[in-house]
């Protein structure tokens, strides 16, 4: 799909109609986005949609985002295969406010942005397969092991001894159960 039909100037768009789109990338463009993302690899790739005007100066997308991606597992660096569909809603809008303060708050709405002049769909494509990605993925059966490190000659710390008011308990519980107060008659 060449630039101008992913690149679209909004102001040229006519109002009063969708805005119809299917982007398809080819292989070299999946291993480039592939390798943008740090994945294993990028089978499919897949965003149809439409932008279609919304009140007097807004615009709406409306897209499905279908691809298969093939992460590392976090565990075992194994390569795991996920399907994604995911359903793509952006607001884009001409009177949002900009923030001007170091720090905002994220709105409750997140699938608006403000007005741009030129809406490249490439972009909005990448940005919402980013987002739709599995944080951590996890190859069938992967688990970790325990794993104790330790400078040679000390012993290497572990969950229990990391809790030292469980030895207390234990005292405590064994006390209770003497009857006489854990003294000995």
């Amino acid at each position: 799909m060449s630039d101008a039909a992913t690149r679209l100037t909004l102001a040229r768009l006519t109002r009063g109609t969708d805005t119809g789109f299917e982007i398809l990338p080819d292989a070299q463009a999946r291993a480039a986005l592939a390798a943008e993302m740090d994945l294993i690899g990028l089978r499919k790739l897949r965003f149809v949609g439409q932008l279609r005007p919304e009140g007097a100066r807004d615009w709406r997308l409306e897209a499905t985002l279908g691809a298969t991606v093939v992460q590392a597992c976090v565990v075992s660096a194994e390569p795991v295969t996920t399907r994604i569909d995911e359903k793509i809603v952006r607001r884009y809008l001409a009177d949002m406010p900009e923030p001007d303060a170091d720090e905002v708050e994220m709105p409750e709405d997140d699938s608006t942005d403000p007005l741009p002049l030129t809406l490249e769909l490439l972009d909005v494509m990448a940005e919402a397969l980013a987002l739709a990605l599995p944080l951590y993925p996890r190859a069938q059966g992967a688990a970790l092991d325990t794993a104790r490190f330790a400078a040679p000659g000390v012993a290497p710390l572990t969950d229990e001894d990391a809790k030292p008011l469980a030895g207390l308990a234990a005292l405590r519980d064994r006390l209770a159960g003497d009857g006489n107060g854990g003294e000995n008659s």
